[in-house]
C-alpha cells in the first residue's frame, strides 16, 4: 500500500505522470497570478520609491578618475 506521498487526490498511484489539473484549478491560478501582477504594478506605479529606493541618484559626470579606478595619464 502506498503512502500519502505516492497518491493523487483520487487515490490512484502517480509515478512519472503529470498530475491532472482541473479547469477550476486553472481558472483559480490565472486569477491569483493576475491579481499578483496587478498588485505589483499598482504599487510600482503609485510608490516607485519602494522599488527604486529613497535616495538621490549620483551624477556620474561628477566622479573622478581616482574614484573610478582609472590610473593617471602620466603613469605607464
Amino acid at each position: 500500500m502506498l503512502g500519502a506521498l505516492g497518491r493523487t487526490g483520487g487515490g490512484l498511484p502517480c509515478y512519472r505522470q503529470m498530475p491532472k489539473v482541473t479547469r477550476r484549478q486553472v481558472i483559480h491560478s490565472e486569477l491569483l497570478s493576475g491579481f499578483m501582477w496587478f498588485w505589483i504594478m499598482w504599487h510600482f506605479w503609485h510608490d516607485p520609491g519602494s522599488v527604486l529606493g529613497h535616495f538621490p541618484y549620483p551624477d556620474p559626470s561628477e566622479w573622478t578618475d581616482e574614484e573610478l579606478g582609472i590610473p593617471p595619464d602620466d603613469e605607464e
